[in-house]
C-alpha cells in the first residue's frame, strides 16, 4: 500500500465499517488509517479485540476514559449496548457480537456484565482472557443477587425504585433504576457531580428476573481471568468482589474507587486490561 490510491482505499473501508457498526448499536474504536500507523497492534490478525461490557444502571458511555486510552495504545474496541432484560439472552446477544469477530478476544464485564461475559464465553473458542471490573463472577446455579447478599455492605436495595413495563404476552414485568437522588453516592461516589447527574439521567434499568437469574455457565472455569476490585463499591459488596476473585483463580487488583470505577478511575482499569491482553499475546 504504497501509493496514495492504496491509502484512501484503506481509509475509506475503516470508516464504512465503523460506520457499519455504530447502525447496529455499538460503540466502536475506529483504528487510524494503515497509511499512519503501518504496524499498529490491531491491524495484526493475532491481537486481541477488546470487547468492554456494561452492567446495571449504566450504557455504554460508561467505557469512554478507558476506550480513549486502549485506542491510544492502538487497540481495537468493541463496547455493545447490553440490553439489561435476562442473564440468557443478554448472554446470546453478547455470544453473536463474540462469533462476529475474527481473532483472539479479550473479554470485560463490569457489576452484572461480569455475569453475561461468564456465560458468552462458554466453549467461545476465540476468548482467550476474561477481566471483571468489580464484577460478578457466579458459578453455575448462582444469580446477581444471591451474590450480592452472600457478604454485607450492598445498599443498593434502599438506592433503587421500581418502574414496570409492557412484556409482549399482555403482563407487566419489573425493571430497577437507581433514585436519582442517591444516584451519587450509591453508583458513583467521587465521580465529579455533574458527570454523576450525567449518568443519572441516562442510567439504563435493569430487570429484577435478570438480577435472579441464575448463570448456566461459568466460562471462567476454563479461561484465565483478571479481576479489580473497587474497595468503596456499594452495590456489590467489596467482600464478594474478594471471595469471586479468589475462587476464580483471578490475578486481582484492589482501587479505593466507587462501583462506577471506569467513570471514576479509568487508568488503572485500562492498566488491568493491557495486563490481559498482553497475556495473550
Amino acid at each position: 500500500m504504497n501509493s496514495p490510491i492504496s491509502r484512501r482505499t484503506v481509509t475509506a473501508s475503516l470508516l464504512a465499517g465503523a460506520a457499519a457498526l455504530s447502525t447496529a448499536g455499538v460503540a466502536y474504536s475506529a483504528p487510524a488509517a494503515a497509511a499512519d500507523h503501518p504496524r499498529r497492534p490491531h491491524e495484526r490478525r493475532d491481537t486481541p479485540t477488546i470487547v468492554l461490557i456494561h452492567g446495571a444502571f449504566a450504557d455504554a458511555s460508561s467505557w469512554s476514559g478507558v476506550i480513549e486510552r486502549l485506542q491510544r495504545h492502538g487497540h481495537r474496541v468493541l463496547a455493545p449496548a447490553l440490553p439489561l432484560r435476562g442473564l440468557a439472552s443478554d448472554s446470546a446477544y453478547i455470544r453473536s457480537v463474540l462469533d462476529s469477530i475474527t481473532g483472539p478476544i479479550v473479554l470485560v464485564g463490569h457489576s452484572y456484565g461480569g455475569a453475561v461475559i461468564s456465560q458468552a464465553a462458554a466453549d467461545a473458542p476465540h476468548v482467550k482472557a476474561l477481566v471483571y471490573i468489580a464484577a460478578f463472577v457466579p458459578e453455575v446455579g448462582e444469580s446477581a443477587l444471591q451474590l450480592t447478599d452472600k457478604f454485607p455492605g450492598s445498599t443498593l436495595g434502599q438506592a433503587t425504585t421500581t418502574q414496570y413495563y409492557p412484556l409482549p404476552d399482555g403482563g407487566q414485568g419489573e425493571e430497577l433504576v437507581i433514585k436519582k437522588d442517591l444516584f451519587r453516592q450509591q453508583f458513583a461516589a467521587g465521580v465529579p457531580v455533574r458527570t454523576a447527574q450525567v449518568m443519572a439521567a441516562g442510567q439504563r434499568p435493569i430487570t429484577l428476573a435478570a438480577l435472579q437469574e441464575p448463570a448456566t455457565a461459568a466460562a471462567w472455569k476454563k479461561i484465565p481471568s483478571w479481576y479489580l476490585v473497587a474497595t468503596e463499591d456499594r452495590n456489590i459488596p467489596p467482600a464478594a468482589e474478594r471471595w469471586m476473585a479468589k475462587r476464580a483463580h483471578a490475578h486481582t487488583v484492589t482501587v479505593r474507587a466507587p462501583h462506577a470505577v471506569s467513570v471514576s478511575d479509568p487508568g488503572p482499569v485500562t492498566d488491568l486490561i493491557l495486563r490481559a491482553t498482553r497475556s495473550v499475546r
